[in-house]
């Protein structure tokens, strides 16, 4: 009998050691996020800091224990901002078992808009992709998390309106686009800004890759006499738009710039701030260094015998990295709380994303709302102006004509 006692105690304590085992490796379960990047094709201006960004925001999470105890793991495959490459960094990032995706690219957004469903993946494209996408309802698996291309185009009217004296009745503005889907997805929007408050609109397509606009700008300045000026340029481009502007004299205090002509190296390109001096730039994430969690991610560095990465100087590409990362780790995190043993599904990550409320990093990251309905979050955005040297805040978030991008929304619904 005693024997047999023993035994059951062994089998027992056996057991016990199992089945800690297995908890600890379930409470070390490792969680993955695909992210796609571009560090060495056409956008490689903006890859080379964004995504660094988004890899030292996961590194400082799992410095402090990682997502309810489950490390995340950010695993960057480089698309060279080709789209064959990226359908197959998707592939990849399936297999990885990616329950989140950070696609970058607009190309990229829509050649995997029918692979995100049917694999209940979500995926992220924020400031860039399908503006229609904004409804969740009939997007359920992307998430522009960002003002997309038409709220944009909404903030920027509603900013010259602001500019130029409280209305535009009258004006003459300028829509300066790169000449592919994403530079002309902005302009229904624009041209019911046109109709619903007076102005004249006249559009100036920039063709691909974007260095040679120096008729369009003069036609812009001397001939269509442009009271203000929108610019939805990518690349080298908005650079060579600064140069061209101050060429021919015309203010860039009457430019004000989508977000993707918004950073420090734009502004470099473009001969440097005190060349750039008035010109104004929207943005969808917080610039500048000075923000809580970029000390602690400094402190990170430190604490590791490390100096501050050098692409945290350059703040506007830099922060959205941090700020996408951010929200990744944040829609996991509401995850988990349902699943805490961290074993969720693309549909619980999509689940968590649409319960993202109320959470800004102190100002980093917009106060946006995600709902099963709204995708985008609110289309909120900022805009900065090259000032004194550097980007100096020229508003707080603000979305506009909120109305006039939910027609279309619906619209773009109703012709699917």
């Amino acid at each position: 009998m005693r024997e047999c006692v023993t035994a059951l105690m062994a089998m027992v304590v056996a057991m016990a050691g199992i089945l800690g085992s297995v908890a600890l490796a379930s409470a070390n379960h490792e969680i993955v996020i695909g992210l796609q990047c571009d560090r060495t094709g056409a956008t490689q201006i903006v890859g080379t800091v964004l995504c660094p960004g988004f890899h030292d925001y996961v590194a400082l999470v799992n410095s402090k224990g990682g997502v309810e105890g489950h490390k995340i793991r950010a695993v960057e495959i480089d698309h060279e901002y080709k789209v064959p490459p990226g359908v197959e960094a998707y592939e990849r990032h399936k297999k990885e078992g990616a329950v989140t995706m950070a696609i970058y690219g607009t190309p990229h957004i829509y050649a995997l808009a029918a692979k995100l469903t049917e694999d209940r993946l979500p995926g992220t494209s924020p400031g860039f992709g399908s503006a229609a996408a904004a409804d969740g309802t009939r997007y359920p698996y992307i998430f522009p998390i960002a003002a997309t291309y038409w709220s944009q185009g909404a903030a920027a009217v509603d900013f010259a309106k602001k500019q130029l004296g409280g209305s535009l009745k009258g004006k003459k503005i300028a829509y300066l686009f790169y000449d592919n889907p994403a530079g002309r997805e902005p302009i229904e929007v624009i041209e019911d800004l046109a109709a619903k408050e007076g102005f004249t609109l006249k559009t100036f397509a920039v063709p691909p890759p974007g260095v040679e606009m120096g008729a369009q700008v003069l036609d812009i300045a001397q001939r269509f006499r442009a009271d203000y000026v929108v610019a939805h340029l990518f690349g080298g481009a908005p650079g060579v738009s600064i140069k061209e502007f101050k060429r021919v004299g015309y203010p860039l205090r009457k430019v004000v710039s989508f977000v993707w002509g918004a950073a420090e190296a734009n502004i470099e390109a473009g001969g440097g701030f005190a060349a750039a001096e008035g010109y104004y730039a929207m943005q969808f994430a917080g610039v500048g260094k000075d923000y809580p969690v970029l000390n602690e991610i400094r402190e990170m560095y430190k604490n590791q015998g490390k100096p501050a990465p050098k692409e945290m100087d350059s703040t506007v590409f830099y922060n959205r990295g941090v700020l996408i990362a951010a929200l990744h780790v944040e829609a996991i995190r509401n995850a988990v709380k349902a699943k805490p043993d961290g074993k969720i599904t693309g549909e619980d990550a999509k689940k968590g994303f649409e319960k993202i409320a109320n959470f800004t990093l102190s100002g980093l990251v917009p106060p946006l709302k995600i709902t099963a309905q709204d995708h985008e979050g609110g289309g909120l955005v900022q805009i900065w102006q090259v000032k004194g040297g550097k980007f100096e805040k020229a508003t707080e978030w603000f979305a506009a004509y909120q109305d006039v991008v939910a027609k279309h929304i619906k619209e773009s619904g109703a012709k699917k």
